[in-house]
């Protein structure tokens, strides 16, 4: 993928992290939470996707967890009652390149269900418990994405 951008219109402490996971990702891959409400340091990547709309490559921070499979990722937008514009892009376009730490890589996005998604969605509310409020908030089921290496 070209060289990532930074959606308009983020709040400034979004482009922030990206700069500083970029410029140092060992210590930047950490966030600290507490800009939004949850006293704690948590673990984040950098997706890259392509913008359904414009296709561009944009680029986000966001919580993950470990799977067997990949790396998790939940679209809760707070709460909100329409999915994050993230998780649509990454429906209509489920190639991706992602970073953990130091770590660049292909992967492959996939809404998981069922028994898989329950066990992941309580696996990510251990790192992050605002989940279980977001999901309160909302008459959607908030989508459980996992990002699968791909090899080429």
């Amino acid at each position: 993928m070209a060289e990532p951008t930074v959606q308009k219109g983020l709040p400034d402490w979004i482009s922030n992290h990206i700069r500083r996971y970029r410029e140092n990702p060992e210590e930047g891959h950490m966030w600290d939470a507490s800009v939004a409400g949850y006293n704690a340091k948590v673990p984040t990547l950098l997706l890259t996707m392509t913008g359904r709309k414009s296709g561009r490559h944009l680029i986000l921070p966001l919580i993950y967890g470990k799977t067997a499979k990949g790396y998790a990722i939940i679209a809760s937008k707070g709460g909100a009652p329409a999915h994050p514009s993230w998780y649509l892009n990454l429906q209509a376009q489920p190639e991706v390149d992602v970073q953990v730490e130091t770590k660049k890589f292909k992967a492959r996005a996939k809404t998981v269900t069922g028994p898989e998604r329950a066990a992941i969605w309580k696996q990510m509310v251990g790192i992050y418990p605002p989940y279980e409020d977001y999901q309160k908030r909302t008459q959607r089921e908030i989508p459980v994405v996992v990002l699968e290496p791909v090899t080429s």
